[in-house]
């Protein structure tokens, strides 16, 4: 859901659901958080239309050093232990 926005209207008409505001802080409600994907890290960005509209754009966080790591799914086999023994690590 990268690089989308959700668009909140000033009426409220079709509530899906509230949070209340404490200090400069309100929750996300459950069902928002999962259906937008919005986990820990993640940005939002906000921005209000000229007609009162507002538009939130979420912004995930899915980056880092294993973030497009998959898997090994070659076809050679792997002596992890070994391997690892190699790097001057014992394990025992």
């Amino acid at each position: 859901m990268q690089g989308d926005y959700l668009l909140v209207g000033m009426s409220s008409e079709n509530v899906d659901s509230e949070s209340k505001v404490s200090g400069n802080q309100a929750n996300i409600p459950a069902r928002i958080r999962r259906e937008l994907d919005i986990d820990d890290g993640d940005t939002l960005r906000w921005h209000i239309e000229d007609d009162g509209t507002l538009r939130v754009q979420v912004v995930q966080q899915r980056s880092g050093t294993f973030s497009d790591f998959d898997g090994y799914d070659g076809e050679q086999e792997t002596a992890v232990t070994t391997d690892h023994d190699a790097w001057g690590v014992d394990t025992e």
